[in-house]
């Protein structure tokens, strides 16, 4: 039986909270976090609207669904999320022992990859999911960031 759950199903939820963020002016990056299947968190950029730079949507998504597990550990979860994570992202995630990470759009400056960040030994990490869709969306941002100034 195939089932239409996969990893470009996920990053689609994903990019829709990515847009969400955009709408309201924030950097557009979303996420989902998901366990058997079904998605126990989904957030988007809050840096501006909560004035904290530590709100980034991976942060965000750690906290709800932590918070819906009833525990720390992320064990047996995977985060879909439209931009590779930074550094303090990926020390969270760290901590959260996270099963996968998915992510669409490379982050070439400030991604963990970049910034040499190690995830938990049990963590895997797969990029590129949806990355055209991801970055488009990210570059149209800018773009319209700037002709605004």
């Amino acid at each position: 039986m195939i089932t239409p759950y996969d990893d470009t199903y996920f990053m689609k939820k994903a990019l829709e909270e990515a847009k969400a963020a955009f709408d309201k002016g924030e950097i557009p990056v979303g996420a989902v976090i998901v366990i058997d299947n079904r998605i126990i968190a989904r957030t988007h950029n809050l840096t501006e609207t909560l004035t904290d730079v530590t709100a980034h949507a991976e942060m965000q998504a750690i906290t709800a669904a932590a918070n819906f597990l009833g525990g720390k550990y992320l064990k047996g979860c995977t985060l879909y999320v439209t931009l590779e994570p930074c550094q303090m992202c990926a020390g969270a995630l760290y901590w959260s022992q996270i099963d996968k990470i998915v992510y669409g759009a490379k982050d070439a400056q400030r991604g963990c990859g970049a910034m040499g960040t190690t995830l938990h030994p049990k963590t895997s990490i797969v990029g590129g999911v949806l990355e055209e869709e991801a970055s488009m969306l990210m570059k149209r941002f800018f773009i319209e960031k700037r002709n605004l100034n």
